[in-house]
């Protein structure tokens, strides 16, 4: 099994792998030509999105600037805005439905480490590797996020969905509610 799908399977890999490191330095050139692109160069924006995202749905709009890592393994639906200054760590995938809102800095994260310095770190002859394990991220159509919310690997947030301002979601969201806080939890249903 290579490193990536490992990394896809949610199995300890390490990420400094010849491909996975391909697949970064090929995420990077996408995301500075667009981060620098005129923002009204919009065939050019939705050529660079479509070659860096595995899916820019319809009517996609990301502000720059914006950060992945890979972005192969994000996938968004139809009508989605994105705001500037977002962050996918995307080591497994993250699905975004349509219609979704995501305000500026929010954080997604699929990776996490070992909580035991001893199982995190490999060391060797040639220096020290570091344990990853991922697990994917999904957040479901018509959903508002709100600025600065980090959303933590495997959460799921529902349809129709609002998350306040500064949340930090450690846990999957129900449908059709509000949540917001440090942890996330839900306020009332909408």
């Amino acid at each position: 099994m290579t490193e990536k799908q490992k990394m896809l399977a949610g199995l300890p890999y390490h990420s400094r792998d010849p491909e996975l490191i391909a697949m970064y330095h090929r995420a990077r050139a996408l995301m500075q030509a667009y981060n620098q692109l005129d923002s009204r160069d919009l065939e050019q924006r939705k050529f660079l999105l479509e070659q860096l995202l595995g899916r820019a749905g319809k009517n996609t709009w990301i502000e720059a600037p914006f950060f992945c890592d890979y972005g192969e393994n994000i996938f968004i639906g139809d009508d989605s805005f994105i705001n500037c200054n977002c962050i996918f760590i995307d080591n497994n995938r993250i699905t975004i439905g349509k219609n979704a809102l995501i305000a500026p800095q929010v954080q997604i994260y699929t990776a996490t480490h070992p909580l035991k310095a001893e199982e995190r770190i490999q060391s060797s002859a040639h220096g020290s590797a570091y344990l990853t394990q991922t697990q994917a991220v999904s957040i479901g159509d018509d959903v508002w996020i709100g600025g600065n919310t980090i959303i933590f690997p495997g959460v799921s947030i529902g349809n129709k969905v609002t998350i306040g301002a500064g949340s930090v979601v450690t846990n999957s969201i129900p449908d059709g509610v509000l949540a917001y806080g440090n942890p996330c939890r839900v306020v009332r249903e909408l």
